[in-house]
Formats: C-alpha cells, structure tokens, sequence
C-alpha cells in the first residue's frame, strides 16, 4: 500500500475521520434511551406511552413482550423509565446475546429468546410458541405492551396453517418447516425486493406477524412502542407488522413472487402455496382485535437522519438531505447520490448530503459483505481523485453477513487499494472484482475503512453521508 504523507493524504483521512464521527454522532444522539426518556413516563401508577395514560391500578396483568434487534435495550430502557414492579412477566426475543447490548443485566421476570437473523432457527420458533402460549391467557383486564424493532421478522416466527383440506391431497404438508422456511427467508432477501414487499409475502406465510399477535392478544388492551427500520409512510411493515392491520392482501403477495420471479427459487411447500392460491389472508383494520389498539413510534430513521444533519452543521458543512433513493438498487442510488452531491458543492465549498433509509441489492452467489459497504464500494471508482468522502453504514451495526457496519471511500481509495507496480488499473480492478463477486467486506478491511461499531442494540435503517470540499 503507498505511504499517504502528502497534504492531500492527509485531507482524505481527515474527512473519512469526519465522516465516521458525524455518523457515530447519529448514534449516540438517536438512541433508544433518549427515545423512552421523551415518550415513556410512569408516575403514581399512570403510564404515559406517547399520548396515552394507562391507569394501571385499572388492569389485572400487564404482560410485556419484545422483539427485533433492539428487543434488549427496548427491554432495559423500560424498566428504568417505569420499573419492574408493573410488570407480571414479559418474554424478550433478539437475535444477539444481552451481554453484547448496552445493557448488560436481564429484567426480572422475563424470559429470554435468541432468534435467528436474517433467517429464522429453531430458538425463533420457540420464541414465537412461548409469545403465542402467554398471550393466549391474557383477558380483556389485561395490558399487553408490545416493543417492536427492526428484525423481528426472523427473530420470531411460526409458520401458518394455510393449507385447505381440499388440497391436502396435492400438499404434503399443511406447515411449513424450518428448514423450507430459512431457504424462503434466504430467497426474499437476496430478491432484490424492498423491505415492504419482502414483508409482505412473510406476513401472509406467518402466524405472528401481519396483526397475528394482535389477535392472539385479543381482547386485553394493547399498546405498541415501535423503534423503526422501515419507511414512515409503512408502519406495518416493521418486523413484518405483528401487532397492527396489515395493508397487504394476498393478491400483492401474488403480485410480487410474479414480478421477482419468486415461485422458481422458493421451496415447493411455499411455491405450491402461490401456485395454488392457498395463502390465508391477514387481518385488516376491520378486526375486532385491533379495537383497543394503539402504536407509537418513538424512533425512526427520520431522527437518526436530523442527528446526523446537526452534527454535519457542527463539523462546518452546508448540509441537505435527500431521501429520494430509499429503497433503490445500490448502483442507481449511488449514482443520483454522487450527481447531486457535485451539483451541490457546485453552489458551495463545503457541502454534506444525507441520504436515509436503504438501498437494494440482488445477491447472487456472494462473499462477505452487506448493502452499505455494495453502495460504498459502487462509489469509489466515478470519485477516484476528487475531493469527496462517502459513508454508508447500518445503524444497527450490522452489513449483511459481516462484522461491519458499513464502509466509507474517499477519492483516495482506488489508489490505496493499488500496488506500486499495478497502479490506479489494479486498484480499478480490484473494486469491480469485490463488486461483481459481493465480497466487499474484505476489500474494506484490508485498507482500514470497513465502519465497525458492533451491534449496537438499536435499528433505524441505514445512513448514507456524503462530504464535497
């Protein structure tokens, strides 16, 4: 690797500094603490969730559930806004340990559950029968508080029996394994679909998701605190929508297997579902479940995307945001990112533009790599030797099937990424070599650029940050 000594070496590493700073400030300043301590408050046995006071002297059981990645930090940050003693029990699904969360001690009286991510195990099914079980002997004197967060799709599940006797004789099975409903999981996410889409077809094939868990509670009170990944104007796509009316018909699902070509690369329990129009419809706003009801969401990556704005202004940038690429494939998304961004420092020396939500990559045959470092990775040869610096990272911490976050280039990358004898056409070459293969967590770490942060108990979609100067 060239020794970096020149002025200009040194301007590149100060902006990748920057960057990394600006979205570690995003972090900490849009945590799941912050979020309870503004909208979770118990006082003389009132509970005001968001807009909403629950007398609790009124209610025989309150029983808590949480589930998604940041079901454990949801869980802690409960407890020290309200305390344990409300609580008669809970059950805590997340696919990572509590020891690796901010918090580190488990809340008395639940019980924990180590889910998969991004495909469901044997600890997801486990988790989702236990919820079902305890949510089943709630009445209508009971509270249920539900904490959801990005995640919970796999994290917790159990197939649904959507098989009708008429067809029992063509269907070998009226549910759907473990092992068929991991390849299912595995199909949708390396799609090339959005999130919503992807929750669409997960709702219909599940018996907790889609308002399932909802019914299951019926008739207790309820009551859902959402920490989201998914876009605003969808909040029933989170964790695939467990506890509200879904907006998604079986007809959409039909629709979607068709325009990814789904039905090909799905096993044959879950194709012959579509093939035979035999998926069971979600309940919608009509529900009887759904009549004392309420959801607030306390987190969304709208905040993580004004924290990263603030600490953009502090750093000295003229700063925009543009969320208009959510949900794009990576190579477009990039492109209209790095376009707008010169037009910008066009009109203004130093210039930072915010780009929220998440991009879209089709995965075949991949290596180690993720989402954000694939967008990261798309922009390092059309900036090579220009004065911009471009992040992408997760806020979860988590890229993909790597230990990154994210990753961030700069317009020194392809040089870096070259040897002395090879040039700017071996670092050129190897780019669009970890492009071609998904396999850009390797490339990032050997230069020092993956962004790894760890799981960092919160889930708010991804950030991209772009700096012109």
């Amino acid at each position: 690797m060239p020794d970096l000594s020149t002025a200009r070496d040194q301007q590149f590493r100060r902006m990748r500094d920057t960057a990394r700073e600006i979205f570690a400030s995003a972090l900490k300043n849009a945590s799941i603490e912050a979020a309870f301590a503004r909208s979770v408050h118990c006082e003389r046995r009132v509970l005001r969730i968001g807009e909403d006071l629950y007398d609790l002297d009124s209610y025989s059981r309150v029983f808590v559930v949480s589930i998604g990645k940041a079901a454990h930090t949801m869980a802690a940050a409960l407890e020290a806004q309200v305390g344990s003693s409300i609580f008669e029990a809970g059950i805590v699904a997340s696919s990572v340990e509590p020891e690796t969360q901010v918090y580190t001690n488990q809340v008395r009286g639940f019980r924990y559950f180590r889910g998969g991510h991004p495909t469901p195990n044997a600890e997801s099914i486990r988790a989702a029968d236990a919820i079902l079980k305890s949510l089943a002997s709630l009445d209508s004197t009971a509270l249920a508080i539900f904490m959801i967060s990005g995640g919970g799709s796999s994290i917790v599940e159990k197939p649904v029996v959507t098989v009708k006797d008429t067809m029992k004789d063509s269907l070998e099975d009226d549910e759907i394994s473990l092992p068929d409903l991991a390849a299912t999981y595995r199909a949708l996410v390396h799609s090339g679909a959005p999130i919503a889409e992807i929750n669409a077809i997960r709702k219909h094939l599940s018996s907790v998701k889609g308002g399932r868990l909802a019914q299951a509670a019926y008739p207790a009170q309820q009551v859902s605190i959402l920490v989201s990944d998914v876009p605003d104007a969808t909040p029933d796509a989170l964790a695939s929508g467990p506890t509200m009316p879904d907006s998604t018909s079986i007809h959409d699902c039909e629709r979607i297997a068709a325009k990814y070509g789904l039905i090909e690369q799905l096993p044959k329990s879950v194709a012959d579902l579509f093939r035979q129009h035999a998926l069971a419809e979600t309940p919608k706003s009509d529900d009887p479940a759904f009549v004392r009801a309420r959801w607030w969401t306390v987190l969304s990556n709208k905040i993580a995307v004004d924290e990263a704005a603030a600490a953009a202004t502090r750093a000295g940038f003229a700063v925009e945001v543009d969320n208009s690429c959510d949900d794009w494939p990576y190579d477009k998304a990039a492109a209209y990112l790095l376009h707008r961004v010169r037009e910008l420092r066009s009109q203004v020396s130093r210039v930072c533009l915010i780009s929220g939500g998440e991009v879209t990559v089709t995965v075949r045959n991949g290596g180690v790599g993720g989402r954000n470092q694939q967008f990261a990775l798309a922009c390092a040869e059309p900036i090579a030797g220009q004065d911009i610096t471009v992040l992408s990272a997760g806020t979860d911490g988590i890229d993909g099937n790597s230990p990154a976050a994210g990753a961030v280039v700069d317009g020194s990358t392809i040089a870096r990424a070259s040897d002395p004898a090879g040039g700017r056409a071996r670092g050129a070459e190897a780019v669009s070599g970890a492009l071609s293969t998904f396999n850009a967590f390797p490339f990032f770490d050997g230069l020092g650029d993956a962004v790894i942060t760890g799981p960092t108990g919160n889930n708010l979609r991804d950030l991209r940050i772009l700096l012109a100067y």
